[in-house]
């Protein structure tokens, strides 16, 4: 069909979705970064296990959990086919089983900053409608769960269902906003969106409607974590203003990779030792001034590694006089091809 314009419905798109008069615009509706899995700075595409809870893995990305090292995390894992119009997913396959108990839970989750939230106005009267799509793929059929949460107190379980094993399949949640709680409008986290691979009973409430928590998980909803031959891959993913999904927002390579690095950034450097990306050296000792590539959401953590002489950088006021974020670190120069990382994620 057509695209068709209404002045009272709003854009009817060619594959049926409504992008309604009352919605945000057809860009920037996308709440979500990276929804597209393409951006992976810290692993380049290698797979990992993470042997700690709240482990970013894609950009925005993290696996928060109950039991370390039960899943491996990748970048277009187990390299299927992706949906149409997309060329990368975030696969996740067990590593070990789990007997999931009433306190354990097995989660993907993204944070989005109050920011660029603030506009829904979740925990007034006005609060807004927003739309969850996405497509997901697993070998394992039936009714999963996940969760949409501000720092905890109020939470929207919500389910889909995975009808067809090994295929792709996109699905849709309908959210009403909630004129309940306090939901952050800063640089702080606005709200969390959970997927549940694994929740016992202590994390898991009923669908479809705002209730205290927290939450992560429906009740009853499916877990993977019984075999180390079951994977769960998603993207896509879209959160957006409107009653109803549209097509998913598809924003340039170097303006996702700016997103990304609001909240966490990589310099490495080279085999001379004598430059670092993004960085300047200065003084007869070479002490290295890294000036970040975009300013960071707070004052960011720093990591140096061992081959860096200053491994507890200091950190200083902007370069462009702002007050959030920082824009420069220092440190001595020493030995070759090492990694600095700066993070300020939520």
């Amino acid at each position: 069909m057509p695209v068709s314009i209404s002045g009272t419905s709003g854009i009817t798109f060619p594959d049926g979705s409504l992008q309604t008069a009352a919605a945000s615009p057809l860009v920037l509706r996308n709440r979500i970064i990276n929804g597209d899995m393409r951006i992976d700075q810290r692993n380049a595409g290698a797979s990992t296990t993470p042997s700690a809870s709240n482990t970013y893995n894609l950009d925005r990305w993290v696996t928060e959990f109950s039991q370390v090292s039960k899943l491996t995390v990748q970048q277009n894992y187990g390299s299927v086919t992706p949906p149409a119009g997309f060329t990368n997913y975030l696969g996740i396959k067990v590593a070990a089983t789990a007997t999931v108990g009433a306190g354990d839970y097995f989660v993907l989750e993204q944070r989005i900053e109050g920011f660029n939230t603030a506009d829904l106005a979740w925990g007034t009267a006005s609060a807004k409608t927003v739309t969850l799509s996405f497509w997901v793929y697993s070998n394992t059929t039936g009714t999963f769960g996940g969760n949409i949460q501000n720092t905890g107190a109020r939470n929207y379980p919500f389910s889909y269902t995975i009808s067809v094993a090994n295929t792709w399949e996109q699905k849709t949640i309908t959210i009403p906003g909630d004129t309940s709680g306090t939901w952050a409008t800063g640089n702080t986290l606005g709200i969390n969106i959970y997927f549940s691979l694994g929740t016992g009973t202590t994390y898991s409430g009923a669908a479809n409607t705002w209730a205290t928590g927290p939450f992560l998980s429906t009740t009853g909803a499916t877990s993977i974590m019984g075999s180390t031959s079951n994977y769960w891959y998603v993207t896509g993913v879209q959160l957006e203003q409107n009653t109803s999904a549209t097509p998913f927002e598809r924003r340039l390579y170097n303006q996702e990779l700016a997103n990304c690095q609001r909240y966490y950034e990589i310099f490495t450097q080279n085999a001379n030792a004598t430059a670092i990306l993004s960085a300047v050296l200065v003084g007869a000792n070479n002490w290295l001034n890294v000036f970040y590539k975009q300013t960071k959401r707070a004052t960011p953590t720093v990591t140096a590694p061992s081959g860096w002489v200053n491994a507890t950088p200091g950190i200083f006021p902007s370069i462009d006089n702002c007050s959030i974020g920082g824009g420069m670190a220092y440190f001595y120069l020493a030995g070759t091809g090492t990694i600095l990382t700066v993070s300020a994620e939520l």
